[in-house]
């Protein structure tokens, strides 16, 4: 493989799509020629340079031979395609099985970029009428389906030589299928990938709200792969008995496995295209959608509709069907809601949601446990809660059922958060990982003086008022809502923009400078520092996310001096510049601290505090994740079937080296913090 390697290298191109043996088989073909590589075609029989867009064609040319099934004859390379006196070539062209002249098959390799190569395959079915096409740079893979000149359709696979288009569309699909075909490690695309294409193919035009569309699909999806969880469980025990630890985490492996299995008495997925009219898809969706809001109510109102068209439905059904979102790895999810949310009322606030790993290094260090109460309060899509609800209850977001008497602990976690869409969101996540159970509550938390006003409303209290309730619970004063007696608080508060509403600043101590006057303005961050410690109870402990100036500015110096007086500082770790990127390269640090307590955190003046710096931060410059990749750089599963972001916070399921959350509890022991005894 050393020379594939080295042709690839440095280029838009991968090899990660294909299978070993193919890049074997093509690794012994290379000649080298004046230390230039070469390879006979397996399509024109004769020798050819291998560049990077070429290895990818052999490869893929040769998985339609072996593959598919498709004789050598009916493909052809560099097919030309007339456009009026224009003449360009299409990279790979399969031709009709009864009609040898004919365009069946367009392949486009050319283009490094998804957009532009779907974009030149539409031209060129377009000319051709050809009815399937699949772009590929051998690290992701998109199959379509031309059902008019304007719309694309994704289609699972292209058919094999003896098969028909309708066999693809019609097959038996279950969840043992959407695990083999899981578009996200096969194709190397991410769910905020595809709801991009969907939007440019259909959703920009439709003339709906594309946030709560998509939502509702997404809402959907997740109920029809929760009622098959019967046959995840099997399949669980099945790769559990077949495969070794190590092999788990090999997907071809456990693709490998799982077609072994007879899947003839397993459920069949209903979110799917399978060939039917597009009136009729609609009316199933449609149904499917009205048994998800009764399964989880609160998110979406009884009278909800699908406002896609027929048309439009097909294609955005088509592009989602074949992505398993019903899994621990939430981040596929928040990455694809962080893109839809109204950029203005997230963004503009410096608030983004916090990339798992982030939050799974917060919650090994600050280990809640059963029985304690937790709430992050700017909770986004609720990752502190609900990866809190996996530490206390063991069970991850799986389609597992929740102990009975494990559910009283989903009732201490709690979120809150003052955009409405996100906090739905947030529910529906908290209402599957808490067995039906949840606290997100809609309300503005630094302007906590008016929470009167959304509980006085009749349909806020419809939803809310069961959170509400166990909130109150713990007031520390009766009928206040500026301090709570909660164990644990992590929160990723919005870091841009100011407070300027004297009515809510005049309510912090922060809100008022060295000499007792009211400021004009405050950093929304800071007022948050104040309002998170007023809900923790004396040694209560706390991860907060805050920009990096905050502990080095010489004009914060009032704000560290606050927080010294009321808590014990735990640790400061520094994230990587890439953390919160594509959306801002601010420099962001966790800052974790204990109130002080006689008993839990008693009060000193001189301690030692755990300082660390992230080096790897498991996204590129751009922001896309980093994942963790095997020998034929194919993405490594972690036990759950999970691709692994590589990063240094914490050793995720043993697959990645101790990080800085295993060197913080090693020490924290040491030092003897009474959450760590």
């Amino acid at each position: 493989m050393k020379n594939i390697l080295n042709i690839i290298k440095d280029s838009n191109y991968n090899f990660s799509l294909f299978d070993q043996k193919l890049i074997d088989e093509l690794e012994n073909k290379i000649i080298l020629k004046n230390g230039k590589p070469y390879v006979v075609c397996v399509i024109r029989d004769k020798e050819i340079i291998l560049k990077p867009e070429e290895v990818v064609r052999q490869l893929y040319a040769m998985k339609l031979l072996e593959d598919y099934g498709y004789p050598k004859q009916r493909i052809k390379f560099e097919h030309a395609i007339h456009f009026g006196r224009e003449v360009k070539s299409a990279d790979i062209v399969i031709f009709d099985k009864d009609r040898p002249t004919v365009e069946y098959i367009i392949v486009e390799i050319k283009k490094p970029k998804l957009q532009d190569g779907k974009n030149q395959l539409r031209s060129y079915t377009n000319a051709t009428g050809a009815p399937i096409a699949v772009w590929t740079n051998g690290g992701q893979i998109s199959h379509y389906n031309r059902k008019d000149p304007n719309y694309f359709e994704d289609i699972t696979d292209i058919p094999k030589a003896d098969q028909t288009l309708a066999d693809i569309l019609k097959e038996r699909f279950t969840l043992k299928d959407l695990i083999i075909r899981d578009k996200i490690p096969n194709e190397g695309k991410s769910l905020k990938t595809i709801i991009q294409e969907m939007e440019d193919e259909v959703l920009a035009n439709a003339g709906v709200d594309v946030f709560e569309e998509v939502f509702k699909l997404i809402f959907t999806k997740l109920y029809d792969e929760l009622q098959s969880k019967k046959d995840k469980m099997r399949l669980e025990i099945y790769l559990e008995d077949k495969l070794s630890k190590e092999d788990r985490g090999d997907y071809d492996k456990v693709k490998d496995v799982l077609a072994k299995i007879d899947d003839s008495n397993f459920r069949v997925l209903e979110f799917r295209n399978t060939g039917q009219s597009e009136s009729e898809l609609k009316k199933k969706i449609q149904k499917l959608f009205d048994e998800a809001k009764a399964k989880w109510p609160g998110v979406f109102s009884e009278a909800s509709q699908i406002q896609l068209s027929p048309s439009h439905l097909s294609v955005a059904i088509s592009s989602l069907q074949d992505i398993k979102l019903f899994n621990s790895n939430l981040q596929i999810i928040d990455e694809a809601f962080e893109y839809l949310v109204n950029k203005s009322s997230k963004g503009e606030k410096g608030q983004y949601f916090t990339p798992r790993h982030v939050i799974d290094m917060c919650v090994k260090m600050l280990n809640p446990k059963a029985g304690e109460y937790m709430v992050d309060t700017a909770a986004g899509s609720c990752g502190f809660p609900v990866h809190t609800i996996f530490k206390i209850t063991g069970h991850l977001f799986q389609n597992t059922d929740i102990p009975e008497e494990e559910k009283e602990n989903v009732l201490k976690v709690f979120g809150i958060d003052f955009d409405e869409k996100v906090v739905r969101v947030a529910r529906t996540l908290n209402l599957i990982a808490g067995d039906g159970n949840t606290n997100v509550l809609h309300l503005n938390n630094l302007d906590y003086e008016r929470w009167n006003e959304s509980i006085e409303n009749r349909e806020w209290l419809e939803v809310y008022g069961a959170g509400l309730k166990r909130l109150e619970a713990l007031q520390k004063e009766k009928d206040s809502y500026k301090e709570f007696n909660f164990d644990i608080l992590m929160a990723n508060p919005p870091f841009a923009g100011d407070i300027k509403e004297s009515r809510i600043i005049h309510k912090y101590d922060l809100g008022y400078n060295e000499k007792g006057r009211p400021k004009s303005k405050v950093g929304r961050d800071i007022l948050f520092i104040e309002r998170n410690l007023n809900f923790l109870k004396p040694g209560g402990r706390m991860a907060i996310v805050l920009p990096q100036g905050r502990f080095n500015n010489t004009s914060d110096k009032a704000i560290r001096e606050y927080i010294v007086e009321r808590a014990r500082i735990l640790a400061v770790v520094g994230l990587h510049v890439n953390t919160f990127k594509p959306h801002t390269g601010t420099k962001t640090s966790v800052l974790f601290v204990q109130k002080w307590d006689d008993k839990l955190c008693p009060k000193i003046e001189d301690y030692p505090i755990f300082f660390a710096v992230s080096e790897k931060s498991g996204k590129d410059n751009s922001g896309d994740y980093v994942f963790l990749k095997n020998g034929g750089g194919q993405p490594k599963l972690d036990k759950n079937g999970h691709m692994i972001v590589e990063h240094d916070l914490h050793n995720h399921d043993s697959e990645l080296p101790d990080g800085i959350a295993e060197k913080f509890i090693e020490w924290a022991k040491g030092e003897g913090f009474s959450f760590w005894r």
